[in-house]
């Protein structure tokens, strides 16, 4: 489902990192601050690009250094989930999930708005506005707007970062959801152990750019110096 090898030189800075797996599921990409790993998920994404290197979901190529192959961001139909939801605040939540959804054809689509909406309890929320969601319901109606793109892949850039601990325990729920109801890879970025034990079967850890560990989430959280090297909070 993912198979990736990435390159990229900034000034003083270096990311190398390789990953394979063909299982569905979260996998969490774990490291300190500075570790790389927003600019890892910015590469899948499209919105940076690698040196060298190649990038493929679900058998299908989106980069690939040497052959010239580099799928603008727009067109690589991956969902992306960020730290502060980012909903048009004009819109209705209605009108923010559609959004995407309508770029895609008919024909692309496997996920339908009812299904979204009842899988992440949006009904009461679908006639509001932004302004009026909480935290925790601003990020749930993010999270249904990626999914309507109906996306090969669901990358999440620490979408509970900003929320309290009542709104995280309020979220978490549906992130399991995703991971199990969806047959959708999911790569999700967290510093937080609580968040990595609850959502995800494999872990990534990323220091100073290099991956330093890749496995089950059970066996990699183990690994002596794991917490060190993840920045993880326990």
């Amino acid at each position: 489902m993912i198979d990736l090898h990435i390159e990229k030189q900034y000034k003083d800075f270096k990311i190398i990192m390789s990953y394979a797996c063909r299982e569905i599921g979260v996998t969490a990409l774990v490291g300190r601050s500075g570790s790389g790993k927003t600019s890892v998920i910015n590469m899948i994404a499209g919105l940076m690009h690698p040196d060298r290197g190649h990038i493929c979901i679900d058998g299908r190529t989106v980069f690939d250094s040497e052959k010239s192959i580099n799928t603008a961001a727009e067109k690589r139909r991956f969902g992306y989930v960020f730290q502060d939801g980012r909903l048009f605040p004009h819109l209705s939540v209605m009108s923010n999930l559609t959004y995407g959804m309508k770029l895609i054809p008919k024909a692309e689509r496997y996920l339908e708005t009812d299904q979204i909406v009842d899988l992440l309890d949006l009904s009461g929320l679908i006639n509001r506005r932004p302004a009026r969601l909480s935290g925790g319901e601003k990020q749930r109606v993010a999270m249904g707007r990626a999914l309507l793109t109906s996306p090969s892949v669901l990358l999440m850039d620490e979408p509970l970062a900003s929320l309290d601990a009542a709104r995280k325990n309020e979220v978490l729920p549906f992130i399991k959801k995703l991971s199990t109801d969806l047959s959708i890879p999911v790569l999700y970025v967290s510093h937080s152990m609580e968040e990595i034990r609850s959502i995800a079967r494999r872990v990534m850890v990323l220091n100073n750019g290099q991956l330093r560990f890749a496995g089950k989430t059970e066996q990699i959280i183990q690994q002596e110096g794991f917490s060190h090297e993840a920045g993880a909070d326990v």
